[in-house]
């Protein structure tokens, strides 16, 4: 697995890879002529585009006006603007304990209106009561030796959750694997009250919740768990580091990918006896 940095730095090489092909794709075949057209050196042209360092705006508008295609400059500021903060250590974010983390997302969700969420092997934070968002920062906290602040940073999330999902002028669009079903955080009542609490909100008219059967006939394949907020980004959490994307072009990606999945998925009725078998079978 790449470490946050080295996956920042090859951020940087693919955006000046693709600064190249623009280049190339407008008639400069070599950065000296590129340079040469646009008042810099051909050190800087080499630079940026082997990812040395991050062009700058002026940079950017420059490779879009040279390429003939000014529209594409939104994606490249996006990408450009947002490689240094794409990766956010988990160690570090986690130094002061974790609630410190959850008070600093209040704002993105606060001012999301549409929400669309796929999770692979865990219940959304937005949906998880408060044992079973304890149990997991448990896990979490024991995982990275960090200050044991669970409860606090549960709680966090739990009025966190209260204050957005049962705002009725939000949409919340719920894909999960049924494998999130199953997966035991916390002890027999923890998951049952917790798959019991999905159930309840699986009726509010603001959410939609689906499920992938374990058996369903793939179109897409399972993803690390995202989340887009808006038109505005996408958050990826991994293992060792959390991501977020703001390219306009990422974004369109990934809510390809969330339909796709939601596709894969069964509602309603379907998905609630889903949840009743996982719950059955904790008995």
């Amino acid at each position: 697995m790449s470490t946050p940095l080295a996956a920042v730095a090859e951020a940087r090489k693919a955006l000046g890879g693709r600064l190249r092909d623009l280049r190339r794709q407008a008639g400069f075949a070599t950065a000296r002529a590129f340079a040469a057209r646009a008042g810099w050196s051909e050190a800087k042209v080499s630079r940026i585009e082997h990812g040395k360092t991050t062009p700058g705006e002026d940079d950017l508008r420059m490779y879009a006006r040279l390429s003939g295609d000014p529209a594409v400059y939104a994606d490249l500021y996006a990408a450009a603007a947002h490689i240094e903060e794409m990766y956010v250590e988990w160690s570090r974010v986690h130094q002061a304990g974790l609630a410190p983390v959850q008070e600093a997302a209040v704002p993105q969700y606060e001012r999301t209106r549409h929400f669309r969420i796929y999770e692979p092997g865990v219940i959304p934070g937005l949906l998880q009561t408060p044992a079973y968002a304890k149990a997991i920062m448990g896990r979490i906290i024991d995982f990275w030796g960090i200050p044991d602040d669970a409860g606090q940073a549960a709680d966090v999330r739990t009025r966190r959750k209260a204050a957005v999902l049962r705002d009725a002028g939000r949409r919340f669009g719920f894909v999960l694997e049924e494998a999130a079903l199953r997966a035991k955080f916390g002890d027999t009542a923890t998951m049952a009250a917790q798959l019991a609490h999905l159930t309840a909100v699986s009726v509010w008219p603001q959410v939609s919740l689906g499920i992938i059967p374990l058996g369903a006939q793939r179109t897409m394949w399972p993803n690390e768990g995202f989340w887009i907020f808006d038109e505005e980004r996408v958050v990826i959490e991994l293992a060792g580091a959390e991501m977020t994307l703001k390219e306009p072009s990422q974004i369109t990606t990934y809510a390809r990918v969330f339909a796709e999945l939601a596709r894969m998925a069964v509602f309603g009725k379907d998905a609630r006896a889903l949840i009743g078998d996982a719950i059955n079978a904790l008995e």
